[in-house]
């Protein structure tokens, strides 16, 4: 069964290089779209039913061929518990990324929306997600830690245009911003990669977590874990190399947050977890206690941040610091608990985010904006569908027991409390306490947003006349208004006796008019600057001119149920995760 991890590799890139010649457009490439990102999906299920869960240790369904052969490289493809969920979760989100953008009422992929994903260039954004699929999927099947570095850096090219070219209005300087840090990160990252490769002469992953360190003395190892680490911690993120992340996340089309969420901070744990930690356990041991102080700060800095912030995405974006720190205490506590902790808090933040980051992007495509005080509250009068998956999804990531979110925090804090041995107990239990604060500062920042945005009395803002007037959501008529309105919003706070409506499907003209254009050229709509305010139903989210916004898509239920159902499933019943990872979390540590 060895072909199965030549496959995930070969079927999404094939997949890719198909689109470079014109063949069809339209419902074909939606067909191409699904087609490739499903059977690479069905290929991940092979290889999880071919790894089986007899809780033995080791490599499974392992490729070993020469790379190059004079300098010794191989390309070696290997799966065990701890990576294949990343594996399955990769294929996963890709997919669903696939079928959200193929929703009713878009344009994508040659339906994709335009106020969001769509400056146009269907087919490039597909080759782009496929290529960003090789790439990750790589990263968590290579044994060969040149091999490794390779697949890790191949994921940077297609997430930066994914930002640059689909992202928001400061997508250019968010984009190099990302390529920027990632870069630099990942030199330093090879530097400690070929200092491991000098000092033990090989670059067999597997080699090397079996050796446990052998032929490098303490210092060796402290100065590149420091190396690998920095590399690492740039890419998870941790505190004070996070900069990037919010501008990132915030400009990013929502199929690219998704899957920069998902499975691209996965990357810099899971080295961690298969490089940093098994391969160089007496530098683990001597960082430890750093590792363990950015984390809790990170983990205190992410949640007071949230408190901060008026952008719904950006919110998430630094929650996602807060959840990544809380796996990065789990790493440095050194034990089986806590890398089980930091193992299932990676797959439960990438299912919980990526939910979190599809819905708000629902809300943006039918408001117009992801601003808290301009959503005028009330959304679960309006779209209580839409309002109970935000819900759910916020309860899921502040930890509610249940849900899987719960399991990777407790077990972190769990481990914190105690450490390995010849770390400082006293340490870490504050830094279980600070831990701990943070749980109760995450619950504060999603519910205090949740009482704004679904609870209370719905208010009118500038969008909601705009959104009942134009009809169903991601119409083009939709998507043209509120490319215009939000031109139009800058001049109305200038002024706060006027409302702006726009129109593109009917309603009654109240005042003279004037024309807007929107950013994909030429689509006019009509400003009508008299008599807005008390259009609509009260809430201003309702109804008028005969349109209601359409509240949950069945291709957005398509690709989000399947995300409340692992979140369900890992919530009520963690061993089908912990099953997996443990026995090879006591062969890398070396426990019994």
């Amino acid at each position: 069964m060895s072909w199965v991890l030549v496959a995930l590799l070969v079927v999404p890139l094939a997949g890719a290089l198909m689109l470079l010649v014109p063949y069809g457009k339209g419902r074909l490439l939606r067909a191409h779209a699904l087609t490739v990102s499903g059977v690479t999906f069905a290929l991940s299920l092979v290889a999880a039913a071919a790894y089986g869960s007899d809780g033995a240790v080791g490599m499974r369904l392992v490729t070993d061929l020469a790379w190059v052969p004079w300098l010794n490289l191989r390309f070696h493809l290997g799966v065990d518990g701890i990576s294949l969920p990343l594996v399955v979760l990769t294929t996963l989100l890709t997919f669903l990324c696939f079928v959200y953008m193929c929703r009713e009422g878009a344009d994508g992929p040659d339906r994709l929306p335009r106020g969001e994903l769509g400056r146009g260039r269907p087919r490039a954004l597909v080759f782009t997600l496929l290529l960003l699929e090789v790439g990750v999927v790589g990263t968590f099947l290579a044994l060969d830690l040149l091999l490794f570095f390779v697949f890790f850096e191949v994921v940077l090219i297609p997430m930066y245009f994914v930002i640059a070219i689909w992202g928001g209005r400061a997508r250019r300087a968010a984009a190099n911003k990302f390529i920027l840090y990632t870069l630099l990160g990942s030199v330093v990252l090879l530097i400690g990669l070929l200092f491991v490769w000098a000092r033990t002469g090989t670059l067999d992953m597997v080699a090397l977590a079996s050796s446990h360190g052998a032929g490098m003395s303490r210092s060796a190892q402290t100065l590149a874990f420091v190396a690998i680490g920095v590399g690492l911690a740039v890419k998870t993120p941790m505190w004070p190399l996070h900069t990037w992340l919010p501008a990132a996340h915030t400009e990013a089309p929502t199929v690219g947050s998704v899957l920069l969420a998902g499975v691209l901070l996965k990357m810099g744990t899971y080295g961690f977890a298969r490089i940093a930690i098994p391969i160089l356990p007496e530098g683990a041991a001597a960082v430890a206690p750093w590792l363990g102080a950015f984390a809790v700060i990170g983990i205190v800095y992410g949640c007071l941040a949230c408190l901060a912030q008026r952008d719904l995405k950006r919110m998430i974006a630094y929650s996602s610091i807060g959840h990544m720190g809380f796996v990065l205490l789990g790493f440095a506590t050194l034990t089986p608990v806590g890398l089980n902790a930091a193992l299932f808090g990676n797959i439960a933040h990438g299912l919980i985010t990526a939910l979190l980051f599809f819905v708000v992007g629902g809300i943006k495509e039918r408001y117009g904006t992801a601003d808290i005080p301009a959503l005028g509250g009330g959304m679960l009068a309006r779209l209580p569908h839409l309002a109970s998956l935000l819900t759910f999804a916020c309860v899921a990531s502040l930890g509610l027991p249940g849900l899987a979110g719960f399991w990777g925090e407790m077990l972190t804090l769990l481990g914190a409390f105690d450490p390995a041995p010849g770390l400082s107990r006293p340490l870490f239990l504050t830094f279980m306490v600070l831990g701990g604060i943070g749980t109760v500062l995450t619950a504060a920042y999603f519910l205090v947003m949740l009482s704004r945005v679904t609870h209370g009395r719905p208010t009118e803002t500038v969008h909601a006349p705009l959104l009942a007037a134009v009809g169903p959501a991601g119409t083009t008529a939709n998507r043209e208004a509120v490319a215009a309105a939000e031109r139009v919003t800058e001049k109305v706070t200038a002024d706060a006796e006027q409302v702006v409506e726009e129109t593109m499907t009917g309603g009654e003209d109240s005042g003279p008019k004037d024309t807007a254009t929107d950013d994909t050229g030429g689509a006019t709509a009509r400003r009508d600057t008299e008599g807005a305010r008390g259009s609509g139903s009260p809430g201003g989210g309702g109804r008028a001119g005969g349109g209601r916004v359409r509240d949950v898509t069945p291709h957005e239920l398509a690709a989000w149920v399947p995300l409340v159902v692992l979140i369900l499933l890992f919530g009520l019943w963690p061993k089908a995760l912990l099953s997996l990872t443990d026995p090879v979390v006591h062969s890398l540590l070396g426990a019994p």
